[in-house]
């Protein structure tokens, strides 16, 4: 029995080495996808940022060197939603990254409290700036469109974006700095921060149930009713008044003796609801002019469903789930995995980055503006975006109007007059220069 204890040694020391081995190349194996998903991680962030920035950037200096833009009212409200996503890449974005892509917050408590509070002061403002869009489409559309150059004063507009800006701080800073949204929860939130780790390197939010109520209905659920009810709104009226030039255009499409007048709709494709459309009539047209005419509307009901479909889509896709979550997490004992809630968090950042898309990157006007200012003042493009409003006559035209569809310009005629006989239809209002494309 002694002469073979020294082999079995032996073998287990080699089981031993080995075993160790494995869990060396184990290790190595995990820190190297450990930091090559660190890898992946921040190249996915700094897309998100470098993307949101530019967007919300180009929108900005578009409005400065474009003077047709500063025209409009509604394009102010797009111009500080821009400005208010600029801030969330600028300011949010940065260090939400490093922390999430580091593991460890290296800021301090009282940086901390002020990164979360400018997190939720300039998130609800980019959502209440969303609300004031719709509001004023419908506004302009559905409730008072002839009067609307006289109600949206100026003033107006600056008190609509004062709101966009002030009522977030009473959510964010006072609260926050004053540490309301904790109270109750304090042992909690150090049973939380024991376990992350030392307390100034972690970076650790949570609410109690009376902040997150009210936060959410204040930055989320009241707008989001809001938007729903202003878009449906809009939807039923737009319609509703395609069905009525539909039936004057087919009124106005009656052979008369000597001539065959039709009546034809042109886009005047204005960001500004008192320039919607000018319709003129034209003698001799051919039968194939009028040959779309049988589908227009189900083509433009269509179009502007799928247009606001993807308006509110991309809204509650981007925010819902976060304030779902953000209103369940206390009533559910704070049980949520942190990893969950930063994904959630991010899908609301993108929404930052996808506004220039939806609200302004589809409005013609604006995206002649980019072209000029990223070739350099290449001044061909407004001369070719003034030239062609005297080639293109598009029956019943969908396309993108400041995140509506230009279905719903066709809300209402301005300053119809009708000839004698009911088949001209003459708008006396200017056609604007912003034109829109379609979608």
């Amino acid at each position: 029995m002694a002469t073979a204890s020294p082999p079995l040694l032996l073998d287990d020391i080699i089981k031993t080495q080995q075993q160790q081995q494995q869990q060396q190349d184990q290790q190595k194996q995990q820190e190297f996808l450990s930091s090559l998903e660190s890898v992946v991680l921040t190249i996915f962030l700094s897309i998100i940022i470098i993307m949101t920035v530019f967007g919300n950037l180009l929108v900005m200096v578009a409005l400065c060197k474009d003077r047709h833009l500063r025209k409009k009212k509604t394009n102010y409200f797009i111009v500080s939603l821009a400005f208010a996503d600029l801030l969330v890449a600028l300011v949010v974005m940065p260090f939400a990254a490093i922390e999430l892509t580091t593991g460890q917050w290296r800021y301090g408590e009282i940086f901390c409290l002020v990164r979360t509070s400018l997190d939720v002061l300039l998130t609800t403002a980019s959502i209440l700036h969303l609300c004031c869009i719709a509001l004023d489409r419908y506004y302009a559309i559905c409730c008072q469109p002839l009067v609307y150059r006289h109600k949206m004063t100026p003033v107006r507009v600056a008190v609509m974006l004062s709101g966009c800006w002030l009522i977030p701080t009473f959510i964010s800073f006072l609260p926050i700095m004053q540490s309301w949204n904790v109270i109750g929860i304090e042992d909690i939130i150090e049973e939380r921060r024991a376990l992350i780790g030392a307390n100034d390197t972690s970076c650790v939010f949570m609410v109690n149930r009376p902040y997150a109520l009210i936060c959410s209905a204040v930055a989320f659920y009241v707008p989001l009713a809001l938007m729903v009810l202003a878009y449906q709104r809009i939807y039923v009226t737009a319609m509703t008044h395609v069905r009525q030039i539909e039936t004057l255009q087919r009124a106005g499409s009656a052979p008369v003796s000597g001539t065959d007048p039709v009546t034809t709709v042109r886009s005047s494709t204005s960001s500004d609801p008192l320039e919607h459309y000018r319709l003129r009539t034209t003698t001799g047209s051919s039968s194939s002019e009028q040959a779309p005419m049988a589908n227009s509307r189900m083509r433009i009901e269509t179009k502007a469903a799928k247009t606001l479909a993807i308006i509110m889509g991309c809204f509650c896709l981007c925010w819902a789930p976060f304030f779902i979550t953000n209103v369940v997490d206390p009533f559910i004992h704070y049980s949520v995995p942190w990893q969950l809630w930063t994904a959630w968090l991010w899908l609301g950042y993108i929404n930052s980055g996808l506004n220039p898309f939806l609200y302004a990157f589809l409005n013609r006007a604006f995206r002649r503006a980019f072209l000029v200012i990223l070739c350099c003042g290449d001044e061909r493009y407004t001369r070719q975006g003034s030239c062609s409003y005297g080639h293109t006559h598009r029956a019943y035209s969908a396309a993108s109007a400041n995140g509506t569809s230009m279905a719903l310009r066709l809300s209402f005629l301005p300053n119809r007059s009708y000839s004698d006989n009911g088949r001209t239809i003459l708008a006396n209002e200017q056609e604007s220069q912003d034109s829109l494309g379609p979608l």
